[in-house]
Order: C-alpha cells, then sequence, then structure tokens
C-alpha cells in the first residue's frame, strides 16, 4: 500500500471543520476527515518540532533518542539522531518502497533527509527557507514575484525592543507562495513515483510537510483579510492569571509579549491564522485530487497531522513552551485507509508516535524498533482493542533547559515540575486549564492516583525522570534500587 503522510507545524486541532470550527474553511482537510478516520485524542509526545519529528522518524519517544530540543535555541542537548538508529524510512525501503519528502525537514542539523534515504530536495530551518535556490529557481521559471511583506505584527518585549514578528501581509500572489510551491514540488514527485507503481507496482511513501501554519503567520491578502477578526471568538483562556502556576509561564507571556498588544490585535492574529490554514488546506485538496486523478485512491493510505500545536494567544501565549496545555498538545490527527469504516471517530488516547508503527504495519514491515509506537490501523478499521486509558508527554526545555513530564486521562491532566509547583487540570469542569487544583485538598485521591500511575508508566518504559518522582512523591511500593546504585538488596528481598 502506499504511503502519503500530510504533515503541518503548529497546527491548533480548533482551525478544523472536521473539529467543530464552523468558521474554518478546511473543506480538503474536512472531506479527508469524513473518508476516514478523525482521532479525537491525538497527542504530540512533546511540543516541540525538532524532538517530535526524530519521534515520527524513530518511533521513539524523545528521552530514548535523546534529540530533545530544537537547533535554533539548542540548550545543549545532542542535535542529531545517531547513525545507527531504526528509522521507518530505511525499513519501507528495505520492502522495496520509494521513499520521498517535500518541504519542512526539522529533525536534526549535520544529517539531511538524502541521510535517511529520502528523495527530495532539503529545505533546512524552522521557517519558510524562501531564500532557497530551488523556491528561487519555481518562481523564476514562472516569472513570479518574490517574496516580500508589509503590515507586520509584533508586540515589544520586556527589554523594550521590538518582539517576535506574528504575523504579516505577503505581497505575492498564492502561486507565489511557499506552500504553493511545496504542493507542486509534491506533486511532481507524486507524478515520478506513481509511473513506478503502475509499470511494476513499486510502492511509495510520500511525505510532504508544510512550514506553516507556525508563526509568523505571512500570508497574501486574500488569506490575511479572509476572516472578519469582529467574528473572532478569543479563547477563554485569555482570562489566565497564572495564578498558582509555574512562573515560568507568565515570563514566557512577556516573552512573546502578549500585553503589550491590544485585544483587537489577538483577535487578528487569530483571524490571520486561520486564513494560514485555509491556504494550506487549499494545497492539500491539490495533492489529494493529483492522487486520484493518477488512479491512487484505492492503493494509498493517507495520513493528515501535524509537530504540535500552537498558542495564538491562548492563556496570553503564543507559539509553544514549558506549559503543557491542551492547545499545543492536543493535535489534529486524521488517517484514512483504503477499505477501512468512513467517516469513524476515536476517542482512544493516541499519539503522533503511533503513525510510526501504523505506516510499518501497512506496509508489512517489522514495527519492533519502533518501541513506543502503537499500530492504529485495527482503530482506523474498526476494531476495538485493549487500549491504554491514558498518555504520558514529555518536555526537555526551548530555551532554557525545562524537563517536565505530563499524564492525561479521561478526566485529568497532571503536570510535573521538578523546579516550581506541579499542575493537576479536571478539564471536565475546567477545559480551558485556568484553575491548578493540584494543591486542593480534594484532589488528594486524584493526586495521588495520578502520581502513582505516572511514575509506574515512566519506570516502565525506563524514563529515569522517575528517579526524581521516587524521592520526591509518595508512589507506592518502590521495587527497584531507588538510589540507583545496584547495592541495595533490601528491594530485591521484599
Amino acid at each position: 500500500m502506499n504511503l502519503l503522510f500530510l504533515m503541518t507545524d503548529q497546527h491548533r486541532v480548533d482551525t478544523l471543520g472536521a473539529y467543530g470550527n464552523t468558521q474554518a474553511r478546511t473543506p480538503h482537510l474536512d472531506r479527508l476527515a469524513g473518508s476516514g478516520t478523525r482521532f479525537d485524542r491525538w497527542y504530540t509526545p512533546t511540543a516541540i518540532c525538532t524532538p517530535a519529528r526524530a519521534s515520527l522518524l524513530t518511533g521513539q519517544a524523545p528521552f530514548r533518542h535523546k534529540v530533545l530540543a530544537n537547533h535554533e535555541r539548542n540548550v545543549g542537548y545532542q542535535e542529531d539522531l545517531p547513525p545507527d538508529v531504526f528509522t521507518f524510512p530505511a525499513a519501507l525501503r528495505e520492502r522495496g518502497y520509494h521513499t520521498g519528502m517535500v518541504g519542512k525537514w526539522h529533525a536534526g542539523t549535520q544529517r539531511t533527509p538524502a541521510d535517511y534515504g529520502l528523495d527530495g530536495v532539503h529545505l533546512p530551518g524552522w521557517h519558510n527557507p524562501v531564500d532557497h535556490e530551488d523556491y528561487l529557481d519555481y518562481l523564476k521559471e514562472r516569472d513570479l514575484p518574490p517574496y516580500g511583506i508589509t503590515d507586520r505584527i509584533r508586540g515589544t518585549l520586556p527589554n523594550g525592543g521590538p518582539g517576535n514578528l506574528l504575523a504579516a501581509r505577503l505581497r505575492q500572489p498564492a502561486e507565489a507562495t511557499f506552500e504553493h510551491y511545496l504542493a507542486t514540488r509534491a506533486i511532481e514527485m507524486m507524478r515520478r513515483y506513481a509511473a513506478d507503481y503502475s509499470a511494476r507496482r513499486q510502492p511509495f511513501y510520500l511525505g510532504v510537510h508544510f512550514f506553516g501554519p507556525h508563526l509568523p503567520y505571512i500570508v497574501p491578502d486574500a488569506y490575511f483579510d479572509m476572516v472578519d477578526p469582529q467574528t473572532v471568538v478569543l479563547p477563554r483562556s485569555v482570562a489566565e492569571t497564572f495564578e498558582g502556576k509555574p512562573p515560568v509561564q507568565r515570563n514566557y507571556s512577556a516573552h512573546w509579549t502578549f500585553d503589550t498588544m491590544p485585544i483587537e490585535t489577538t483577535r487578528k492574529l487569530i483571524a490571520v491564522y486561520w486564513g494560514y490554514v485555509t491556504l494550506i488546506d487549499e494545497q492539500i485538496g491539490r495533492i489529494l485530487a493529483e492522487m486520484d486523478a493518477l488512479g491512487l485512491h484505492d492503493d494509498t493510505a493517507v495520513f493528515f497531522t501535524c509537530d504540535h500545536g500552537e498558542f495564538t494567544g491562548a492563556h496570553r501565549l503564543h507559539d509553544k513552551g514549558p506549559a503543557m496545555y491542551e492547545d499545543i498538545y492536543r493535535t489534529p490527527g486524521l488517517v484514512r485507509i483504503p477499505g477501512a469504516p468512513a467517516g469513524q471517530v476515536r476517542d482512544e488516547f493516541v499519539s503522533l508516535l503511533d503513525c510510526t508503527a501504523t505506516m510499518l504495519d501497512l506496509a508489512d514491515a517489522p514495527a519492533g524498533q519502533a518501541v513506543d509506537s502503537r499500530s492504529l490501523v485495527p482503530l482506523v478499521r474498526g476494531e476495538n482493542p485493549p487500549w491504554q486509558p491514558d498518555i504520558v508527554a514529555e518536555f526537555h526545555g526551548h530555551h532554557f533547559p525545562y524537563p517536565q513530564r505530563m499524564l492525561r486521562d479521561e478526566r485529568y491532566k497532571l503536570v510535573v515540575n521538578p523546579d516550581s509547583t506541579n499542575e493537576l487540570y479536571d478539564l471536565r469542569t475546567d477545559p480551558d486549564e485556568l484553575l491548578n487544583v493540584y494543591h486542593h485538598p480534594e484532589m488528594g485521591e486524584v493526586r495521588g492516583r495520578m502520581m502513582r500511575r505516572l511514575y509506574t508508566l515512566l519506570v516502565e518504559r525506563g524514563d529515569r525522570f522517575f528517579h526524581w518522582m521516587t524521592s520526591m512523591y509518595d508512589v507506592g511500593e518502590v521495587t527497584h534500587d531507588p538510589t540507583m546504585s545496584g547495592l541495595d538488596e533490601s528491594t530485591y528481598q521484599s
């Protein structure tokens, strides 16, 4: 079976019509959801680009593959996967697949897509590389105007300097945008692969990774002005006070200059973000239409997801960072497998990590080395296998080291912050995660249960974060040497 993997960057789940946004203009992604399976509890293993993408490549959680931060703001962590690590493109090539990738790489610095057996032009960095030679050739060949922007939106940093660019108006037509360029290159690669599939049934994997809707939201007039800001309903979490929460969140809010901009600017930013999503949806529509035109519809599994979410003003924040809110950890996840039920909605806790085992399963390739990944094929095919009732996520820092672990179950979310106050949210009564109830006396039973469950899962995975928890919290009976010295025999005799 062919594999088409469509991926965006920093994409909120509530920007899609398929996930309930009545103002969204995402007809192509909504159609994909209607023809396949929409996962309502799809999470990223970590809300930061490079570690999440490395997890997709390997099927391993970040603590295991050890690529823990983005290169641009690396805080001393490893920046590339080791040469001998298992990756799914290598496994697919062993099964005779073409493997190609168009778009954002951002899974390391020294090793490029070609080092993993992926065909295509290497496009490095975290934002649209509008000075890349291949993109400039694309514009020249089509007599399209170069990149240029106006109407910049930014706030003021605590030191008085200009804040990070958040959005701008792009002085190019849609055909000249980097998004249109990526879709065009993807279609060209798909045509080449389709010819080999038709001639000798050689299957293919094609990953198409858009750089957006990651900030800054830089789009042409039609998308910059697509949504009237006055119609935008602000997220309820703009009422965030940061009371009872880790102080780092207030600091991040200042870094992202939220309070230095009028609330009307926040509405405009959200409106432009939605316009950016529509621009990408249209390019995805072009790719899916080409897939159908090439006669590949019934032989190709299609995935759509992203590396993580985006705040866009929620909790008075932008971008992502050391705050494990749903805005950046819960993401869209759509999967269509030919012959599987259409219009299905699943509420199991699944992860971007699970895409790795799923693709290997569809390719009949062994997935044993994707140790933190589980195939979604049974769920997409309408089966009901036993499934874990909760999910773990992790964070290691961005701008500075900041370790966190999260456990999310049916109702509650626990976040352990070793340097600060822990967090506990009741998502049934407080879906916007405004009230941290970790220290509330009536939450003692829930707090203890979730702490013990998180501890058990981390021990089982081999995530050494559990060592901090062993000494700091009541996590139940400890059946290993808590000093990790190998010298304490008492625990082995209990």
